[in-house]
């Protein structure tokens, strides 16, 4: 999960810089008055978006796999707690019959 936020990271920041660039450069127009630090960054995240979305298709999956497993995991240690909780309050109600029985 870290290496595809950083990854994630990476392709904006390349963006940013592209954009910055383009900007400086009079490629792309400047944003309206002092809004032009906003814009650049703006426009690096929609221009990044997809650019992540194509390119980091493969680490993203890997992701939310290991995310799956994570939760599964999760789940089962909790299933496993359940059952034990469960046992236990059963032991407990046969011993209370089995002293019921016995009184």
């Amino acid at each position: 999960m870290l290496r595809y936020t950083l990854m994630r990271l990476g392709v904006f920041a390349g963006c940013l810089v592209a954009v910055w660039g383009l900007v400086y450069f009079g490629v792309v127009p400047r944003g309206l008055g002092s809004s032009n630090g906003m814009w650049i960054i703006l426009l690096a995240l929609v221009i990044s978006a997809p650019i992540s979305f194509v390119a980091l298709r493969r680490e993203r999956d890997r992701a939310s796999e290991t995310i799956v497993r994570r939760v599964d995991r999760m789940k089962a240690g909790l299933e496993a707690n359940r059952a034990q909780e469960d046992d236990a309050v059963d032991a407990a109600h046969a011993q209370g019959r089995a002293q019921e029985q016995a009184s």
